[in-house]
Order: structure tokens, then sequence, then C-alpha cells
């Protein structure tokens, strides 16, 4: 095998990838490991009022086609 061929397979190599470590969400500083993924009670804190205020939504597409048959009424 030539050096080049080498180097190329080692660059392919497959294995468990590895997660890079990402700053505190709020903030960006890096993250404590007991208040992961925040770096501070504070920044867990403003998550947390943003969560109980209603700034994070996951947004919901109501579809009609899987509700036929289904009525709010017993059907009487």
């Amino acid at each position: 095998m030539s050096k080049s061929s080498a180097s190329a397979s080692a660059g392919r190599r497959r294995g468990p990838r590895v997660a890079e470590p990402r700053g505190c969400p709020i903030c960006g500083k890096p993250p404590d490991a007991a208040l992961r993924p925040f770096c501070s009670r504070r920044c867990a804190d403003v998550d947390l009022a943003r969560w109980l205020r209603g700034d994070y939504a996951v947004p919901a597409v109501e579809d009609d086609a899987g509700m036929e048959g289904v009525s709010g009424d017993d059907g009487e």
C-alpha cells in the first residue's frame, strides 16, 4: 500500500462519532458538567423562564385526513 492510500484510508476510518462540545445555549460559554448544557444556574433559569413563558414552541400541522370518522359528539 502506498503512503497516499494509507493516509487516505486513515482519514476514512469508521468508528463512534464523538460530538464536539457545544457552548451554553444561552450565552455560548463552555458548559458546567453539573448544569450541562448550561454554564451556570443563571443560564439554566433563563432557559426555564423562556419555556414557561412559551417562547419555545413546536409548530404543529393539523391533518384533517387523519381525522375521518372522528367527531366531537357520540353520533346520536
